[in-house]
């Protein structure tokens, strides 16, 4: 019998056992989609999967932030553990800055390709297991966010909580350094978007309705046109673009001044291209 195995499927897989992608596949494959069948195979294989199950959550965990050395690129990674006191230990900080530098190292694109690179001699994804092994925690990279620009910051926050990369439009010192200000910012303030027309189309309708709803519940809007309630909301809507985007929130560093106008002020041309925010348990 032939049985349909999907992507969304083998990655569960790969989250539950940390074996790789392929092995996963093909377990799936011969156990035809029963996940505990393919534990049973992946183990008769030789796998160390390390009771790796479903109901284990790796909520804890490092986020790794770094830059190419032309600081040309970022990147940002997530070794997820199950507790706290295993993500605050020395050696699984260095275990994760290990593979973050072997993922800088070949430019890779996702988690698959981190997972397949070599790392002392064997897979990123064997080291993870042999950690798997010898910890006895689930452990598994799950976040992996890149951001290619003329000139990228990197910020790391809070131990390792969480990680912001920021593309900016300029590769001068003073724009790498104003990025890292404006990287504390994101990490800070969790901004949705750039600006407002960066704001993705269905969370500006969301809002859009949220705001639409409480004005059209409020009494003092009884009877009045629509026309007015949909004016009402736009500028509703236009504060929570204010407090919502990053380069129209007040700078924490300066409050008189927006992070528009901070940037102005380092290089009037200067812009931020684009910006990933990681955070443990987001």
């Amino acid at each position: 019998m032939s049985v349909n195995i999907t992507a969304t499927e083998i990655n569960k897989l790969r989250q539950q056992t940390g074996a790789g992608m392929m092995d996963c596949r093909k377990a799936l494959v011969e156990s035809e989609g029963d996940f505990e069948a393919a534990i049973d195979y992946l183990r008769k294989k030789g796998q160390k999967v390390a009771a790796l199950r479903g109901d284990r959550e790796a909520k804890e965990g490092v986020v790794i932030a770094k830059t190419t050395s032309d600081n040309k690129t970022g990147f940002i990674i997530t070794l997820a553990c199950e507790t706290d006191f295993v993500s605050k230990n020395a050696d699984f900080v260095a275990f994760a800055q290990s593979i973050m530098d072997a993922g800088v190292a070949a430019n890779v694109n996702s988690v698959e390709e981190l997972n397949a690179l070599s790392l002392d001699g064997a897979t990123v994804s064997d080291r993870v297991n042999d950690q798997v092994a010898k910890i006895g925690e689930k452990i598994s990279v799950t976040r992996f966010e890149k951001v290619t620009a003329n000139a990228v910051a990197a910020y790391i926050h809070g131990s390792y909580r969480m990680g912001v990369l920021v593309g900016l439009s300029s590769d001068s010192a003073e724009a790498i350094s104003a990025g890292k200000d404006v990287a504390m910012q994101i990490a800070a303030m969790n901004p949705v978007a750039v600006d407002a027309a960066s704001v993705p189309t269905e969370t500006v309708e969301r809002e859009r309705a949220i705001v639409t709803d409480q004005i059209s519940a409020d009494p003092k809007m009884a009877g009045k046109p629509a026309d007015m309630i949909a004016k009402i909301a736009e500028g509703k809507l236009n504060a929570f673009f204010k407090e919502q985007t990053l380069l129209a929130q007040a700078y924490v560093k300066d409050n008189g001044k927006s992070v528009a106008d901070y940037l102005k002020s380092v290089d009037p041309s200067l812009k931020v291209t684009e910006f990933k925010r990681v955070a443990l348990g987001a």
